[in-house]
């Protein structure tokens, strides 16, 4: 599954017309895992038509190409940690000024070994998934006996190595109930960001179980309240969520509904009442803005989740795609149709795009996740 691990944070006054915050780049699909909700579909061993090492270089030359401040390069896959030369990789971006993230799977590969490469290589940030707070959720929604207690001693290896370490939740319905421990855990383990994941049906995910929108909106005030306790919350495919963190911030109540309640109810039984200001994202990026994706073979999409392709880095350069591409030119001017297009939120927020044409096979329409009524 593709994630977004933690990085550092480019300056508000970069203009994303001109530059994304952060290029994925599937550098592989290959993955000894065979996750139920994947949105990548992995499979064991690497397809045909993976980029070459030099193609690979190439890359990593056109995202040095978009000039200071250089994005984010996040390597991840299938599990990055597969592709052979993935430490070389990280070295050339690293002598080149780019930051570099890495996400790779919980799987005999992740060695102590491992990450003492993935240190001395210059990685920034890794990040990892976390779908329950209990053996029995997180292995069922993997799909893979044993995977958590692999999993919490992986994230405990990794802030111990001094690494920035994002967990990655997927919301589902088996999950729902969990939240406020998997929140208690973040903050056990010295997490730095958590970033969760609302489910959009492409790759396996199209058999997942999904939330409904009034689900997405109690949650996103929940991950508000999650945001009180040390580490950054941060959402994708639910860009609503900064709508939330806005009204919350300016003295809006929470929603009085049985379910939320008893989600904030839990997180203050686990950890006590809220501390300090909260750190919520909300820069207004979205898949598209300030976001893009290259996969395996060097096809070029707005993001992940949004299987849209807009060109390959094979035979234009990613500069030229990210900033030329009429979709992608739309998207960031927040050109969207029914209520994503009325919102006042709508440049903040603009929707998921994913969502909107995974829905509709329409990237600018509305996100019907989302339950706001625009005024």
């Amino acid at each position: 599954m593709t994630t977004t691990p933690a990085g550092p944070t480019l300056p508000r006054s970069v203009d994303y017309t001109q530059r994304p915050m952060l290029v994925f780049w599937e550098v592989t699909r290959a993955c000894l895992l065979a996750c139920r909700h994947c949105r990548a579909s992995a499979a064991r061993d690497p397809l045909p038509g993976e980029l070459t090492g030099a193609e690979g270089r190439a890359l990593i030359e056109q995202v040095a190409a978009f000039g200071r401040p250089h994005p984010i390069l996040v390597l991840t896959g299938g599990d990055c940690l597969l592709r052979e030369d993935v430490f070389d990789m990280v070295a050339y971006a690293d002598r080149l000024g780019i930051p570099v993230a890495m996400s790779p799977s919980v799987t005999p590969m992740l060695t102590p070994e491992a990450i003492t490469r993935m240190v001395d290589a210059g990685v920034k940030a890794v990040s990892l998934s976390l779908d329950g707070a209990t053996a029995a959720t997180h292995d069922g929604v993997r799909g893979i006996p044993g995977h958590f207690d692999q999993t919490v001693p992986a994230i405990q290896a990794l802030v111990a190595a001094g690494l920035k370490v994002q967990i990655n939740t997927t919301v589902m319905q088996a999950n729902l109930d969990e939240l406020a421990d998997i929140a208690a855990l973040m903050a056990e383990t010295g997490v730095a960001i958590w970033e969760v994941f609302f489910l959009v049906h492409v790759g396996r995910g199209t058999a997942t179980g999904a939330i409904t929108a009034t689900e997405h909106e109690y949650v996103c005030h929940f991950l508000f309240d999650a945001s009180h306790y040390g580490f950054t919350v941060r959402t994708v495919e639910a860009p609503f969520f900064r709508r939330v963190v806005v009204q919350r911030r300016a003295g809006e109540p929470a929603p009085g509904t049985t379910s939320y309640l008893r989600m904030r109810g839990r997180l203050v039984e686990r950890l006590g009442p809220p501390q300090g200001r909260s750190s919520a994202h909300t820069v207004s990026t979205r898949d598209g803005k300030g976001i893009v994706f290259v996969s395996h073979d060097g096809e070029v999409y707005p993001a992940g989740f949004l299987p849209l392709p807009l060109g390959s880095v094979r035979d234009r350069p990613l500069a030229e795609i990210y900033r030329e591409s009429p979709v992608l030119r739309s998207i960031r001017a927040a050109e969207f149709g029914g209520r994503c297009g009325r919102c006042e939120y709508a440049d903040l927020c603009g929707g998921s795009r994913a969502r909107a044409y995974a829905d509709t096979g329409d990237p600018l329409a509305e996100d019907s996740a989302c339950v706001y009524q625009p005024v």
